[in-house]
């Protein structure tokens, strides 16, 4: 009698783990963590792009030197950031982390339409490849970072719906933080378009 209640007792547990939620848990973990990494590989692939624009806009022009600088440091600031998976579980990292990348986006942007302003830069073969890579590069971050708000919105569904809520609390997991717009307010309402 003994042995069938242990025997019992054994595969009530089995089956309990089972539909715990943990092996679930964990693939979404992975998930996330692969998101991110794609996600940080596309910032990387932009953040090596930028030197090799600034140096071919610096021939044409030499006068916007403010503008040069400042991509420059927003260059510095977003590679100096660790973007490691550990900023998935610091929502505070991951806040300056998406600030340093909004910044140099902002950077970025600006330097591009300088380049409006200087007809032969915009001639330049070497621009015309790089602005054409860093355009397909926005765009693979853009895509990158939908997969990350995907996976982690599977992810923090997953760590919040019960029963594998008392799982993720019993180990430790929580909700990981998404990318958020910075302006939300502002584009809450109608651009002013007048003519």
């Amino acid at each position: 009698m003994k042995k069938l209640l242990v025997a019992l007792m054994a595969c009530v547990t089995l089956l309990g783990a089972a539909g715990c939620g943990y092996n679930t848990i964990q693939q979404e973990d992975e998930r996330v963590t692969a998101a991110w990494s794609d996600v940080v590989n596309q910032y990387k692939r932009r953040a090596d792009l930028i030197p090799n624009l600034v140096n071919v806009v610096k021939g044409y022009a030499s006068h916007e030197a403010e503008v040069l600088t400042k991509v420059t440091e927003a260059r510095t600031r977003a590679t100096s950031l660790t973007a490691n998976a550990s900023v998935l579980t610091n929502e505070e990292a991951f806040k300056r982390f998406q600030e340093a990348q909004t910044a140099l986006s902002g950077s970025l942007s600006r330097l591009l339409a300088i380049a409006e302003n200087y007809p032969q830069l915009k001639a330049d073969a070497n621009f015309r490849d790089l602005q054409a890579q860093i355009e397909g590069t926005e765009n693979r971050i853009a895509v990158a970072r939908t997969r990350y708000i995907e996976a982690v919105r599977a992810y923090n569904i997953t760590v919040r719906s019960f029963p594998s809520n008392l799982t993720a609390k019993l180990f430790g997991y929580s909700p990981k933080p998404n990318f958020t717009v910075e302006n939300e307010k502002e584009l809450a309402e109608p651009p002013k378009v007048s003519f």
